[in-house]
């Protein structure tokens, strides 16, 4: 069944409003009281300016607001305090590699903090602010504006860190975290000398951990397990500290991501327990014996590799080839075996194993997990050392 609907339609004097009488309009309420300047003008406008009393609510509202942050600044300016004699500027003059327009020798600024290391009182920075630097052209500034040269250096190219010895009266180490403590999202300060300007202080927080794939220098930094920060880091903050909200010394800070070569909120530091293992090596042993198990891995370890072994997802790294006679192959382990863990801790991939293994002291047992014929085998074995093997 269909329905009709019939449109009526209102004429066109049903759609106004009754006339109103001239004379019969209601009376309008100002809506608050002029404002009469001097002159007798009238200002129509509503006043912008806050009434007294309310200014002074707010300020007091303002005050007790501040308190939490000022509580922060508080722990801050202590922090400064704190590590601001335990940083140093570093002046070094070096030859340069290319001699160019009659000009031989360059110089570098950077950063360093002092540390107790070995029964030493040291100062540890970053190789490449010293690198073909002699002592005597190495100038260290402290905050008290004395100025010191180094009796004794140590480098390690594998990692960019070098020691410098000091004597002198009065020096403050800083205090130096234990173990990984650092998480992702922790806030932190660096502090350092950019562009020469000593003892700058800036504040972020931890935005990444396990950076291993960075190109620095020359190349030769092979053991990579940066933590990523936005603190502010620039040129000639190579060496200083990065602090948690303790002042323990979390990392060294040693490079930028930049198109500009300035700060764009990318800034990497090496881990504070890579720093004493490395600076404990270098002033007992004068380098780095580094252990070493005799395992080629595969870089480009993908699913379908791991599908051809059974595996879900391609975690940890796959042992390509073994080096006869090399701890890996008398313990056991063949070509396709995957490592998933090393001294308890899970394998993240390649240049990982690499960094962990290169933080083991000789003559150590590890243990490990592989993954080989669909099933999880623990394997342990005593490391060599490398410059044994290469």
């Amino acid at each position: 069944m269909i329905l009709r609907c019939s449109l009526v339609l209102l004429p066109a004097a049903a759609l106004l409003l009754p006339p109103v009488a001239v004379g019969d309009e209601p009376p309008l309420t100002p809506v608050g009281p002029a404002v009469v300047r001097g002159d007798g003008r009238v200002d129509p406008m509503r006043s912008p300016r806050m009434p007294a009393a309310e200014r002074e609510r707010l300020y007091e509202q303002a005050a007790r607001d501040a308190e939490v942050l000022e509580t922060q600044g508080r722990q801050l300016r202590r922090l400064t305090e704190l590590l601001r004699p335990a940083v140093v500027h570093i002046d070094a003059t070096k030859p340069l590699a290319r001699p160019r327009s009659g000009k031989t020798t360059e110089n570098e600024a950077g950063s360093g903090v002092i540390a107790q290391m070995a029964g030493l009182t040291v100062v540890i920075t970053n190789r490449h602010v010293v690198n073909r630097s002699t002592l005597e052209d190495i100038t260290i500034r402290l905050d008290d504006g004395r100025e010191l040269t180094p009796t004794r250096l140590w480098s390690d190219p594998g990692t960019d860190i070098a020691v410098l010895d000091i004597e002198a009266d009065d020096l403050q180490p800083a205090r130096l975290a234990e173990g990984d403590t650092i998480r992702i999202g922790d806030t932190v300060l660096a502090i350092g000398s950019p562009f020469g300007l000593s003892h700058s202080v800036t504040l972020g927080i931890v935005s990444a951990k396990g950076r291993r794939d960075l190109e620095l220098g020359e190349g030769n930094v092979k053991f990579q397990d940066f933590i990523q920060t936005d603190a502010a880091i620039n040129p000639g903050n190579s060496g200083g500290p990065l602090v948690n909200l303790r002042g323990e010394v979390v990392g060294l800070n040693t490079c930028i991501a930049s198109n500009s070569g300035g700060s764009e909120g990318i800034g990497f530091a090496i881990p504070i327990p890579m720093v004493m293992f490395v600076a404990q090596q270098l002033i007992e042993h004068g380098t780095v014996p580094r252990a070493y198990l005799g395992v080629a891995l595969d870089k480009k370890f993908e699913q379908h590799e791991a599908d051809r072994l059974g595996m879900v997802r391609p975690v940890g790294t796959r042992v390509e080839t073994i080096t006869r006679g090399a701890p890996a192959d008398v313990a056991g382990i063949h070509p396709d075996d995957v490592i998933l863990e090393y001294e308890g801790r899970p394998v993240e991939d390649d240049d990982h194993l690499m960094s962990m293994v290169g933080m083991t002291p000789l003559d150590s047992v590890v243990e490990l997990t592989i993954f080989r014929n669909r099933e999880r085998l623990p394997i342990r074995m005593k490391v060599a050392s490398r410059k044994d093997f290469e």
